[in-house]
């Protein structure tokens, strides 16, 4: 068996090593639990380079994460600039893909549908929000005219999903029914199936069967109390559809090659499902053009001729090759 193509669509990048975001980010919503291991790294664009580099991942959706600071002077401006520092960021190597930030306050309605128009032009392939962080319902009408374009331009949303603390329902699958009935076209991707409200994604699933989900951070905590226990995340995936799950780490708070053992080693699924999750439905779903990395001693990465993804034996997709990175739970 040929390896795998290897897909992560969940990565965050910081201009700056002391981003406030990377430290700041409180992941409360599972309850305690041990045996989460947390990334080191500070997600600078160097330091994902260094990841993809070391790690068993062929190409990445890098996704723009905007914290809008409602009523100051500028935040358009300031809008425009992250997202142009996201494509510029992006545009420097083939392994990487852009999905820019939609922000309702900042840039509503046809302001936000024409930057996004502009975006996709040079290279970006959708759109990332963060209801809670934004401080937005998934459903805000002002968001309508930006799910406009992505249906008409085939570009994917990638929403952050989960219980909320502080913000009502804005983030559970179930806000995001509203959106589906309204835009039945759109491709809609569910960040960390559903997260401590994962009990939702089964019945969503089952009514909006366009929709795609990614499995960063919960499988990172699974076993947590407010987390599936491995079985049922394996279960929920089979239930779910195992082609509609798409692999993601949530770089930096999580590891590249951490994730990847994970997955290898959740129960349930077979070779065929993981060899999908791991990147043939990411590609197939949200049109990725990927090509393998390149490997030079030194400096950035670039494009190979192949697409495969170093690091997993010839034979099989259940182990690692000797003197990688051991699974975690």
């Amino acid at each position: 068996m040929s390896d795998p193509q290897v897909v992560d669509v969940h990565v965050h990048l910081f201009e700056r090593p002391d981003d406030p975001l990377r430290d700041g980010y409180d992941i409360w919503e599972y309850g305690a639990h041990d045996g989460v291991a947390f990334g080191t790294r500070r997600g600078t664009l160097e330091d994902l380079e260094a990841a993809i580099v070391t790690a068993p991942v062929a190409h990445c959706v890098v996704l723009g994460m905007f914290d809008p600071h409602p009523g100051e002077p500028g935040e358009a401006d300031r809008l425009r600039a992250y997202n142009e520092w996201v494509l510029d960021s992006a545009a420097g190597s083939p392994q990487l893909t852009p999905l820019v930030a939609a922000d309702p306050t900042t840039l509503p309605g046809r302001g936000g549908a024409d930057h996004l128009r502009e975006w996709a032009a040079r290279g970006a392939k959708g759109i990332k929000i963060h209801p809670v962080l934004q401080g937005c319902a998934p459903d805000d009408p002002r968001l309508d005219p930006t799910y406009d374009v992505c249906v008409e331009l085939g570009l994917t949303v990638l929403a952050h999903s989960g219980t909320t603390r502080g913000h009502g329902p804005a983030s559970d699958p179930f806000a995001f029914c509203a959106v589906l009935e309204a835009h039945p076209a759109l491709h809609l991707v569910l960040a960390h199936l559903g997260g401590a409200s994962w009990r939702q994604v089964a019945p969503f699933a089952a009514a909006y069967p366009a929709a795609s989900f990614d499995l960063c951070e919960i499988i990172a905590w699974t076993g947590a109390p407010g987390a599936p226990s491995a079985d049922e995340l394996g279960r929920l995936i089979r239930q779910v559809g195992a082609e509609r799950v798409l692999f993601g780490t949530d770089f930096p708070w999580y590891e590249l090659d951490r994730t990847v053992d994970q997955l290898m080693t959740l129960p349930h699924l077979s070779d065929e499902e993981r060899r999908g999750i791991l990147g043939e439905n990411a590609i197939r779903r949200m049109g990725l053009e990927v090509v393998s990395p390149t490997r030079p001693a030194t400096g950035s990465l670039q494009g190979g001729s192949q697409v495969v993804a170093p690091g997993f034996a010839t034979t099989t997709l259940r182990g690692r090759r000797s003197g990688s990175s051991p699974a975690s739970g």
